[in-house]
């Protein structure tokens, strides 16, 4: 009966757009002042709301659906069946879904809606893609491109091995001390999520380019009072950003000729599936790469079977 009386009340309401547009631009506004001022949320974040908002608000007002009270959960999900239609990935109307949430919660937190039309309304499953993964080779490509006779070079160097060497995040690898380093057993202590520590294997090839960047480079990077013991320095002796890693790993792939795009995050996925290709243990893998739940490292195991599966076209008889 009360869906009835809404779209009873709604033929008389979607009409002319007048002074309702102006309410319904009016709540969008205030649910950005509350954003803003009550909730602090960044300003980046805030053009992203800005951009996934004035699709929604498109949407409604091509419906002469003026007034923000009046919208219901068949509006929402013929929205997102629209952007669905115009090819959005599921992450990108996930996103936007969730933005379209938020301004109703807001309207139902500040009593204008009754209830919210987005509270039964599911996001699009996403489809778990698998991450891009290089090959032995390229890595090999990779790690030869900086200029070692630079001392730069050699920096860049020692971060390209120790990534790949020891599958760390960049956020740790940024925030890496000289202290944590235990050559001497071969492992580096590694701070991750939550600030979780885990000591880490590192390969003799990794261990000879940070100890010679920490002999002919470091101590000309260093400056006093700024440097403290964080391990890899930028050129003005402060601790890099994990901008310029990411910069610098866009930067000697594409100079390896790879055409994919490349981040940081590769080199990780890289070391995981390579550990596991050569025949790792799935929990040992979990261990280094410092995941809480071994549900995170599976989507490695994927990796491997796709593997398996090229091996087994390439070289089967019958393949």
């Amino acid at each position: 009966m009360h869906s009835v009386t809404m779209r009873i009340t709604r033929t008389i309401v979607r009409t002319p757009i007048g002074k309702d547009k102006l309410k319904l631009d009016g709540y969008i506004q205030q649910y950005f002042d509350f954003l803003r001022l009550e909730k602090g949320v960044a300003q980046h974040t805030l053009n992203a709301y800005h951009f996934d908002l004035a699709k929604y608000r498109s949407f409604l007002l091509s419906r002469n659906l003026t007034s923000a009270i009046l919208i219901t959960q068949e509006d929402v999900s013929e929205f997102l069946g629209e952007l669905s239609r115009k090819r959005l990935s599921p992450r990108s109307v996930a996103r936007i879904l969730s933005a379209v949430r938020g301004f109703h919660r807001f309207l139902v937190g500040e009593g204008i809606h009754p209830d919210d039309p987005t509270e039964d309304i599911d996001a699009p499953k996403r489809s778990k893609t698998l991450p891009d993964v290089l090959s032995i080779p390229e890595i090999e490509a990779i790690l030869k491109q900086p200029d070692t006779h630079a001392r730069l070079g050699i920096r860049d160097r020692a971060i390209l091995e120790v990534l790949y060497a020891t599958g760390m995040r960049v956020s740790e690898l940024t925030n890496l001390k000289q202290s944590n380093l235990m050559f001497d057993d071969d492992l580096v202590l590694v701070f991750g999520k939550g600030q979780k520590e885990r000591l880490v294997p590192i390969g003799r090839s990794a261990v000879e380019w940070v100890t010679r960047y920490q002999k002919d480079v470091r101590i000309y990077l260093a400056k006093a009072g700024r440097s403290h013991d964080v391990l890899f320095l930028n050129f003005r002796g402060g601790k890099l950003s994990r901008a310029a890693i990411r910069d610098m790993v866009a930067k000697y792939a594409r100079a390896a000729g790879i055409k994919k795009e490349i981040h940081p995050h590769t080199l990780r996925h890289s070391f995981a599936t390579h550990l596991l290709e050569g025949g790792a243990d799935l929990r040992a893998v979990q261990e280094m790469l410092g995941h809480a739940d071994i549900s995170t490292t599976q989507i490695y195991t994927h990796i491997d079977r796709e593997y398996l599966k090229e091996v087994h076209r390439t070289f089967h008889p019958r393949g």
